[in-house]
């Protein structure tokens, strides 16, 4: 088996500046964020990101039962209408060559959100898959924590 490269310290400042991005992402706020996060990582099989963002959701004060039940979030009644709207969009972005971005989730989101936070969704989506790429790709794990 070939190791993998440890692709920040061979380019670092380009993932530096995927990781500034983020900063420049503000109208989402940080539990919708790491639900959204979260479930991208779920959907794509990043072990290190639904690690990483697991922890996020907890610490923004997300709850365990909320967390469980995330692959299965549209069964479950505790995700709100905004929540809904916004993992529909997440998953069908995340998704995009399969059924691309439907009309019907698209017009979704205005009924929650601002333009500005339609874009910044989005944005997130766009960058988790990415960071989720990469992980994936390079063999990323997370290291085991005590609890």
């Amino acid at each position: 088996m070939i190791e993998r490269l440890d692709y920040v310290s061979i380019n670092g400042p380009a993932i530096a500046s995927m990781a500034k991005a983020k900063d420049d992402i503000r109208s989402i706020n940080d539990k919708l964020r790491a639900l959204i996060e979260l479930r991208v990582s779920q959907i794509n099989g990043c072990a290190y990101c639904v690690d990483l963002h697991t922890m996020e959701a907890r610490k923004a004060g997300e709850t365990t039962q909320r967390l469980d039940c995330l692959p299965v979030w549209r069964e479950v009644p505790f995700f709100d209408k905004a929540e809904k709207a916004a993992l529909e969009w997440a998953e069908a972005v995340t998704g995009i060559a399969i059924n691309g971005a439907p009309e019907h989730l698209y017009a979704a989101l205005f009924e929650h959100f601002s333009e500005t936070e339609i874009v910044d969704l989005t944005l997130i989506i766009a960058q988790m898959n990415a960071w989720n790429r990469l992980a994936i790709s390079f063999g990323h794990l997370p290291d085991a924590r005590s609890e």
